[in-house]
């Protein structure tokens, strides 16, 4: 069975309070676009990340999180001087600290700055068709062309709210030559 493989380029969730600090007293986040992810977006707002090397553009996906995270590629965080583990979304303790700017407002992040674990959403009926549970760890083959790849170390996210997609950083769409419509399956051993 084969799925959809997404290029998730770097972003930022942010708190609603860290997002009336960046932006302002009643800011929102405005949706650009809808992400493959129900109720999830791509938002117009943009920050600053900020480490010892240097900075960049972020985006901030929407809606607002309980925690501010911020997901870059390894190659952005060697870029900002940043060394952040390699973490599922969510598990930001211990991870690296750095600065974000926005229009109204700077915050030190003492964390929250992670290398995104690439994964594959999945509903409990996806699951089942593809013979996995919640936390499985995986091997993905994506077809590309010329550049056919398998990736290891790959965990299975299960969600009755999910929509059956994989994610990959930009460094790995580099590495499998990913763009465009993209698809990729399971294999075993």
């Amino acid at each position: 069975m084969q799925f959809i493989v997404e290029t998730s380029a770097r972003h930022c969730h942010l708190s609603d309070e860290d997002l009336q600090t960046l932006f302002g007293r009643g800011a929102r986040l405005s949706v650009k676009k809808d992400l493959s992810q129900p109720g999830q977006f791509a938002s117009n707002e943009r920050v600053t990340l900020v480490g010892p090397k240097g900075e960049m553009k972020v985006t901030v996906l929407g809606p607002t999180r309980k925690e501010t995270q911020v997901e870059i590629s390894l190659t952005d965080a060697r870029s900002l001087g940043l060394t952040p583990p390699v973490r599922e979304s969510g598990d930001i303790t211990g991870s690296a600290s750095a600065k974000l700017i926005g229009p109204a407002g700077e915050l030190e992040l003492p964390r929250g700055v992670i290398i995104a674990k690439r994964h594959i959403h999945a509903t409990p009926e996806d699951a089942e068709k593809l013979g996995v549970q919640d936390k499985d760890v995986v091997s993905v083959k994506v077809n590309t062309d010329g550049r056919d790849l398998i990736f290891g170390d790959t965990i299975v996210r299960v969600n009755p709210t999910y929509a059956l997609a994989m994610h990959i950083d930009t460094d790995e769409a580099n590495a499998a030559g990913a763009s465009g419509t993209v698809y990729g399956e399971i294999v075993k051993g």
